[in-house]
């Protein structure tokens, strides 16, 4: 169960990064009718500001209570992969059965909230012990979304120079990013997971060339009709390492949680022209909430954890004052 319930907006006015204010709710006065509060957050309109909505409170009422239908175009979250991981208010313990069940329940909820031609970036983890957790959760939300894309978050990737021969700038063997060691016989590092793209429709147009690549091969841009300038499709393998940080707990007070970097993407890609209202209903340390204040597009965010919602908060605010 939630901590009291909380509510905190942040308010960035004019172009983003022009300073911000804020204002607070400790109670839930003024919140007992639907999208009380809610109607400035709901609207995209950059360079005049954006609203950021941040609340206490269980997914599952909130949102039925504070979103209304069809206002949401893209929901970038991370919910608890039922690993055992040890949250500070969430028991990640509980039967895969009963999982996978409240997973159906909050997915109801969320697609309800989103508009017609919305994207759910659902990002799912598993462990070398218990690998069917993402393919489960996708079967069971199989009769709910259609699955447009799969994209692989890879958090770390080794390259030896052999491999690739002669190419440009990579003179010898190349490891980057960050994983952590699995000390086993049995089993090989973990260094990616998966970032479902789920839709109504399964045929919502994408801005591929948002987050697009350069070709390596200039000559490509004339060759191909569709290669209208030196920029392609990344395709669905995405490295976003995390930030390097020195003390986890005081830095990253999160066991499971994305860089802001993966949110800013998936908005990216879904069209920043079509984003009027983003959410993930966990919220966790912000990161969604973060990469919102980046695009200058309005955010709502559930968090159940007092601890986690306070940083969220917080590290969310500092981001709109740099």
């Amino acid at each position: 169960m939630p901590d009291a319930f909380r509510h905190e907006t942040i308010r960035i006015p004019g172009p983003v990064g022009g300073g911000f204010d804020h204002r607070s709710q400790q109670s839930d006065a003024g919140f007992d009718k639907p999208n009380s509060g809610l109607d400035k957050a709901a609207e995209y309109n950059p360079g005049s500001g954006v609203v950021l909505d941040f609340f206490l409170e269980d997914c599952v009422p909130g949102i039925k209570k504070r979103v209304k239908p069809g206002s949401v175009d893209v929901v970038v979250t991370s919910p608890p992969y039922n690993l055992g991981v040890e949250y500070g208010a969430y028991d990640d313990t509980v039967s895969r059965d009963e999982y996978l069940a409240w997973t159906i329940k909050w997915a109801e909820v969320v697609k309800d909230a989103m508009s017609d031609g919305g994207s759910l970036f659902l990002n799912i983890g598993s462990k070398p012990t218990d690998p069917w957790v993402p393919f489960e959760v996708a079967g069971v939300l199989r009769p709910i979304f259609e699955l447009q894309n799969v994209i692989h978050w890879v958090k770390s990737i080794a390259v030896a120079k052999e491999d690739i021969g002669d190419y440009g700038a990579i003179v010898s063997d190349v490891a980057i990013g960050h994983y952590k060691p699995i000390n086993s016989r049995r089993f090989i590092n973990d260094c990616h997971e998966y970032i479902f793209h789920f839709t109504k429709s399964g045929d919502v147009s994408l801005d591929r060339l948002a987050i697009g690549v350069p070709y390596q091969d200039k000559s490509n841009v004339k060759r191909w009709k569709a290669a209208k300038e030196d920029v392609r499709c990344r395709g669905n393998i995405w490295f976003v390492p995390y930030e390097t940080i020195r003390n986890r707990i005081k830095e990253r007070p999160h066991p499971a949680t994305f860089p802001p970097r993966l949110p800013e993407m998936c908005i990216q890609l879904h069209g920043l022209d079509k984003v009027r209202l983003v959410l993930d209903p966990f919220m966790g340390l912000g990161n969604t909430a973060i990469a919102c204040v980046r695009l200058g597009v309005a955010f709502i965010g559930f968090e159940i954890d007092n601890v986690y919602f306070d940083e969220a908060y917080r590290r969310t605010k500092s981001e709109g004052t740099t």
